[in-house]
């Protein structure tokens, strides 16, 4: 679960700490007071893209930080294996991340620098975030397609038909090479003829290009080298004023300065070291010069093939081993093009088995979709029924897709009827969001028992909702918090109220700066919550009287959907000073 959040100099939080606990968390607040960022906050953290706008104005960076606590780490694990991690410890997850005004952002898990690729991830695996626009992925028929595959299991026979799909796809690239008209083959094996005799003829695998360099600058200077060690060897052995003759002076003065003082022994052994030295050098600088000589003819070879290494490095590679790829890949395009004739049967007969083999793969994959598609309906029907839709119809229709996917060969497309009488119409026909809401937390409620995603993130699923529908919404993510933890931005008290652990998000000015605060409620600050959720902070004292518990504030029966009814009407009744909800501890 999402055990802690913390957030520094995000938009107008300065700094807010978060301790989630499980179950149900709801979060309130006032309109515009910043429950939003929370969700920016976990965005960025899952690997959303980060914009500097983000940070809070006058300061260098921003800063969010998420720990989680893990029961079963096993995938994460295997995630930060591959990107070099060490595993979880105590399957604690700590994940942080900085996007700074100047300079690159930081991205930290467990202390260790990470890319986005990384977080995004992990992020898949931790956290399921329905935004308040999320529910119109339910209309696109990529997404109806996920929701029954990942109800059905259906990951072994998407990943076999998904393999055959590219093994025909790689097949059908590799004929389209070797079709076309005669005359741009003809073409086609005349240029790369051209190409291959041009490269071989180079003879790239006898030539090291540094070596030509390194020659060419000998040749080039050879009258200079000669010069220069011709000066060398002077100065060390040959003239008057040498330094080998100096030394000689000073290894005949040594021995009888050594024999005043104790030094001179050490001096003499290094004068006769330095000696052999110099000689040593002199040797090697004149053996070396010797071998040296301007050779016109070498040096315009030498010119030569560097202009033609030149020359063919614009044509096929920056380098001679690139050039060598270019070769052989040119090589084996006109192997293939030369026995196209072959090549175009085999790759047809080829073509054949792989499609029939994806035919089969297909085949399988939509009889399994098409045996859990019922289960699927029927279920989430009755997830419909306890979210207020009481008469509603689901259908899930399994229908052959006008070209094969590579998810499969079908088009998947929710119907839904939400009242006695309509007709069955696709999901994408449906207008109301507050419905398609509904059915997209239908559809959560679902697949929370088939996946293994601990944390479902709610931001105002329950827009345009309110009443007996909002209460039924409450009780939903209530009853899906008892196998996922569950945390839900909300508007309504009929949803506050069913949580285990509430949050408020407040806004206030200090120091001529606006700031965020979040903050746990219980007892007689919940009922004052609700109380304002229902009547308005101006009624505080009035509804007060009817919302004060000791511990925590709850619907009285909130099975019965009377009371729900009470609740909504009693917006209207409080004006008047009237009770309209009853709290028990």
């Amino acid at each position: 679960m999402l055990s802690q959040l913390r957030i520094r100099n995000l938009a107008i939080v300065d700094e807010a700490r978060v301790e989630f606990m499980p179950g149900l968390n709801v979060i309130t607040g006032e309109t515009g007071a910043g429950k939003s960022m929370l969700a920016d906050a976990l965005n960025l953290i899952l690997g959303e893209r980060a914009d500097k706008s983000v940070i809070r104005a006058g300061e260098p960076q921003c800063q969010v930080e998420a720990a989680f606590a893990l029961g079963d780490s096993a995938g994460v694990d295997a995630v930060l294996e591959t990107a070099g991690l060490p595993p979880c410890e105590e399957g604690v997850l700590l994940i942080r991340r900085v996007i700074a005004t100047a300079g690159a952002g930081r991205m930290m898990v467990n202390d260790s620098p990470v890319t986005l690729q990384v977080l995004r991830q992990l992020g898949a695996l931790l956290v399921d975030m329905h935004g308040p626009h999320e529910h119109q992925s339910l209309l696109v028929p990529a997404f109806q397609r996920d929701v029954l595959d990942a109800y059905g299991h259906l990951d072994g026979e998407l990943a076999a038909f998904g393999e055959t799909y590219r093994q025909l796809l790689d097949l059908q690239a590799a004929r389209q090479r070797l079709d076309g008209p005669d005359q741009d083959t003809a073409a086609r094996i005349d240029l790369l003829a051209f190409q291959i005799k041009e490269l071989e003829a180079a003879d790239l695998a006898h030539t090291d290009e540094e070596e030509l360099l390194q020659e060419h600058t000998r040749n080039a200077n050879a009258s200079r080298i000669i010069e220069l060690g011709d000066a060398i060897c002077n100065a060390l052995i040959e003239d008057d004023a040498s330094a080998f003759n100096a030394l000689t002076l000073a290894r005949r003065a040594v021995p009888e300065l050594a024999g005043l003082i104790p030094e001179g022994r050490d001096w003499e052994a290094e004068v006769e070291s330095i000696s052999v030295q110099v000689k040593e050098l002199a040797a090697s600088v004149g053996g070396t010069v010797q071998r040296i000589e301007a050779d016109p003819e070498r040096l315009q070879w030498l010119e030569d093939r560097m202009a033609l290494l030149q020359k063919l490095k614009r044509k096929y590679g920056k380098d001679i081993p690139a050039m060598q790829v270019f070769l052989e890949h040119a090589r084996e395009q006109l192997r293939e093009l030369e026995s196209r004739g072959e090549r175009i049967a085999e790759l047809d007969a080829q073509i054949q088995r792989a499609r029939k083999a994806m035919e089969k793969a297909g085949g399988a994959l939509t009889a399994a979709r098409s045996a859990c598609s019922a289960s699927l309906a029927k279920t989430i029907t009755g997830q419909l029924h306890d979210l207020g839709f009481a008469h509603a119809r689901f259908t899930i229709t399994v229908a052959p897709a006008s070209v094969p996917g590579p998810a499969g060969l079908d088009e998947i497309d929710f119907g839904f009827a939400p009242n006695v009488g309509e007709p069955l119409r696709s999901l994408k026909a449906i207008a109301s969001s507050g419905e398609i809401s509904r059915v997209m937390l239908a559809v959560k409620a679902v697949l929370a028992a088939h996946d293994r995603i601990p944390v479902l993130f709610f931001d105002e699923i329950d827009a345009n909702l309110g009443g007996e529908m909002g209460s039924a919404v409450g009780r939903k993510l209530a009853a899906v918090s008892g196998s996922h933890q569950v945390i839900c931005i909300t508007h309504l008290p009929q949803v506050a109220v069913h949580g285990g652990t509430h949050f408020v998000v407040s806004k206030a000015v200090r120091e001529g700066r606006t700031c965020t605060a979040i903050a746990p409620i219980k007892g007689e600050a919940r009922a004052e919550e609700v109380a304002r959720m229902l009547g308005g902070k101006d009624l505080t004292s009035v509804t007060l009287q009817h919302a004060r518990v000791n511990r925590q504030c709850i619907i009285q029966d909130d099975e019965d959907p009377a009371i729900s009814r009470r609740m909504e009407r009693g917006r209207h009744r409080v004006k008047r000073g009237r009770p309209y909800m009853k709290c028990v501890n």
